[in-house]
């Protein structure tokens, strides 16, 4: 006789986020995200609970995402893009042609490029000729492409919906700035929605709003930054801070924003990056705070238990996993929940690339065996929670992730043996949480904080609101009635946003690092503005032109280097006349990157390549067990071949630009276990396809190094003519870092026989 199924409680955990992108309260927003998510994901996210009546719902907003929602539809705010959509094309000046041919395709190719005819034909149009020649198109075409770009941008369901809508996207082409405007305005009713619509959900109790520190500051480091910097100098400038205070009131400001706009004050805190530790649950239990969340990494952590998946991703025992905890002291009482960490990553990189209706299969399949292993627990209730970004991965889903949802929610509400959940009704009604001894101070990156802080980028912005901070300060002191020290004081929260500091630096690059860069040291600026203070010189020098990844040297003579495998052991070696491109060995990049510095050179016939491996993988047997993957991407300068696009995924809605450059050949390295797996080569077909090539004329020897040797006649190029390459750190297919970052690598094939 089977056992009878125990009920398996589901809390799904929406977290949406965008940080400032304005320099001043009245400006327009120099980057069109908020609005592009807003019609995309905030209302139709919401509204799953209208059309399934068991369906509960959890979102997390952070307050400055909803203060920008609510500028944009009760204020009328533009962005760069929205005010130049709205702009008569005969009125278009050279420079804004530029911007949009660089800008207005700033979209998933798969998803909302290449189902739209037109669309995909200017597309392709871009990619053939460029972005400097803006007479490849007339005004009419520079019309269609802003129109259809907002148009992509807006969620399906909107479009069937909407009648207006639905007959600007059956038009196609053509057209007018009345569309253009109609098109602005029916985004503006849709953002205006957004805010009511949750409103009501909440009070209906179909859906429960959280919330984050206000400008998303990564709580651990404002609140302890010395000890989590642990290893550095005691002279450190940055060890003392001083921004405690700053995390308290970024939090209790946040909590009273929410409650204003939806009625209800937030019992649960999503941290930012849902990075956590002792302090930050301690001034969270102050603040009346109940709950809040992590990883299933950071559980691991904090009560010394592995969690195993086996090769599917399923984990071997859930039980830890499912369970509520009590953090408790004398300074704090916070109930702690913990994300899959396995489902978060199917959903946020793998499942986009499947048939939606199969993955939601496979996840509601995940579920229940999940649920299956809890027969034997002791306990009665048990929470899965699938918590992740709620918008930067929908766009490269079928249909805006529709027909995923859709299946996926039905699936699930038809199971009477599961059930979705509030997670604060859920947590009162169970009482069955255990107890939490300690929480180790981590995030869910990595477990640890250096995608913010320890690098030198990093850490150079870090200097820089430091300093600002400490000038805000002593102003205070000398001036403490002036009228406009709160005015600074936020522009000095929204520098503490964790966004600048992710992007400054390795490893991450957004494709617009110098956008991020302007803002955050705009905003600094303006702390001195509102005080009538002499702005600092050092304001002005851009941290976002730091770039690690350029070459130290191209070659200075031809080699032909046998080929071993062997380091380069003194300087009579041929190898020193290659060139050489540096990857640092920061922290960040540590465990991550494959290689240390890459050698290239070339003679009359072969392309030679030294790969430097990452010592450090090298002497860590666990690390040694991870499959490394690194790519290289090759064509002929002057588009004279057969092209395809880079077919990588990006982690992240922004795309570096040398990401949509096409190429003739991919080379694909995979090694694990200190040996290589495979080399692969493979060839640019017509219609933006690959097919697999013979790798038989590459010649490789893998020891201490890696070496290879490439015959130019395998990448068809001829004596006189520039090979152009680039390398990408990309482990699994997803994209870590492109080498360099900005540009390619050329070498020029010898036009004569030279001995």
């Amino acid at each position: 006789m089977m056992s009878q199924t125990k009920k398996l409680s589901i809390a799904f955990y929406w977290h949406m986020h965008q940080p400032v992108y304005k320099l001043t309260p009245t400006g327009d927003y120099l980057m069109p995200w908020v609005r592009l998510h807003a019609v995309k994901d905030y209302l139709d996210m919401a509204l799953w609970v209208k059309k399934f009546k068991n369906l509960k719902l959890n979102f997390n907003f952070v307050p400055v995402l909803l203060d920008a929602i609510i500028n944009y539809g009760e204020n009328n705010a533009h962005d760069i893009h929205s005010r130049l959509t709205t702009k008569p094309e005969n009125e278009l000046t050279n420079e804004d042609k530029i911007f949009i041919l660089n800008n207005f395709f700033d979209a998933n190719y798969q998803t909302m490029i290449l189902p739209n005819p037109e669309y995909h034909r200017l597309y392709r149009i871009v990619q053939e000729e460029g972005t400097e020649n803006t007479d490849i198109f007339s005004n009419q075409e520079y019309s269609d492409i802003m129109a259809l770009f907002n148009l992509a941008w807006i969620d399906p369901s909107f479009k069937t919906s909407n009648r207006e809508l639905k007959n600007l996207v059956k038009k196609g082409h053509n057209y007018s700035l009345q569309d253009r405007l109609k098109i602005i305005e029916i985004q503006r009713n849709i953002i205006k929605k957004i805010i009511p619509t949750i409103k009501k959900f909440v009070k209906d109790n179909k859906i429960e709003v959280t919330t984050s520190p206000y400008y998303h500051p990564i709580l651990p480091i404002l609140l302890d930054y010395k000890s989590i910097r642990k290893g550095t100098s005691a002279d450190d400038e940055l060890l003392n801070l001083k921004t405690e205070t700053d995390a308290q009131i970024q939090t209790k400001e946040a909590l009273d924003r929410i409650e204003e706009l939806f009625g209800k004050r937030p019992r649960g805190i999503w941290p930012s990056e849902q990075c956590i530790s002792e302090k930050t649950l301690e001034m969270l239990g102050n603040l009346g705070v109940e709950w809040s969340i992590s990883d299933e990494g950071v559980l691991s952590k904090s009560i010394n238990f592995e969690f195993i998946h086996d090769f599917k991703g399923y984990l071997e025992d859930p039980y830890h996993l499912l369970k509520s905890y009590e953090f408790k002291n004398k300074n704090a009482d916070v109930k702690m929940i913990f994300r899959d960490s396995a489902i978060h990553n199917l959903i946020s990189f793998e499942y986009s690339h499947h048939d939606p209706i199969a993955t939601a299969n496979d996840l509601y399949d995940r579920i229940k065996v999940i649920q299956s292993k809890i027969l034997s627990s002791p306990d009665q209730d048990h929470l899965l929670t699938i918590a992740m970004d709620g918008e930067n991965c929908w766009e490269n889903y079928l249909e805006d992730g529709n027909p995923f949802f859709e299946t996926l929610y039905k699936l699930i509400t038809d199971d009477k043996t599961l059930e979705t959940v509030l997670i604060s009704d859920y947590l009162d009604k169970t009482k069955e949480h255990k107890p939490l001894n300690k929480i180790v101070s981590a995030s869910s990156f990595n477990r640890n904080f250096k995608l913010w802080i320890n690098e030198p980028v990093k850490d150079l912005a870090w200097t820089y609101l430091k300093r600002v901070r400490e000038d805000f300060t002593n102003f205070i002191k000398r001036e403490p009635n002036h009228p406009n020290i709160e005015l600074a004081r936020k522009e000095l929260f929204v520098c503490e946003g964790s966004d600048w500091f992710w992007w400054y630096g390795e490893p991450n690059y957004s494709g617009r690092d110098n956008i991020f860069d302007f803002i955050f040291r705009t905003h600094l600026k303006n702390v001195y503005k509102y005080l009538n203070l002499d702005v600092p010189s050092y304001l002005d020098d851009s941290l976002a032109n730091i770039s690690p990844y350029q070459p130290s040297n191209y070659p200075t003579n031809l080699i032909t280097p046998e080929i071993n495998g062997k380091e380069v052991v003194n300087e009579n070696d041929t190898w020193n006349n290659a060139g050489c491109i540096e990857i640092p060995d920061g922290p960040v990049l540590r465990d991550s990157k494959l290689f240390e510095k890459i050698r290239f050179g070339f003679d009359n016939e072969n392309l030679y390549l030294k790969f430097h491996l990452n010592k450090y993988i090298k002497s860590d047997e666990i690390l040694k067990q991870r499959t490394y993957q690194m790519y290289i991407y090759l064509r002929k300068s002057g588009r004279q071949q057969t092209l395809s696009p880079v077919r990588l995924i990006n982690k992240t809605q922004n795309i570096s630009p040398i990401a949509m450059e096409k190429f003739h050949n991919e080379i694909q390295i995979s090694i694990r276990n200190d040996e290589l797996r495979f080399m692969r080569i493979v060839k640019a077909i017509s219609g933006d396809m690959w097919v697999l090539d013979s790798p038989k004329q590459i010649q490789t020897a893998y020891n201490e190094v890696l070496d290879v040797k490439i015959p130019f006649e395998i990448l068809e190029i001829e004596q006189g003519e520039t090979l152009e390459f680039l390398f990408i750190n990309a482990n699994f297919g997803m994209t870590d870092f492109y080498i360099p970052n900005e540009t390619v690598l050329s070498v020029t094939r010898p036009a004569l026989v030279l001995k």
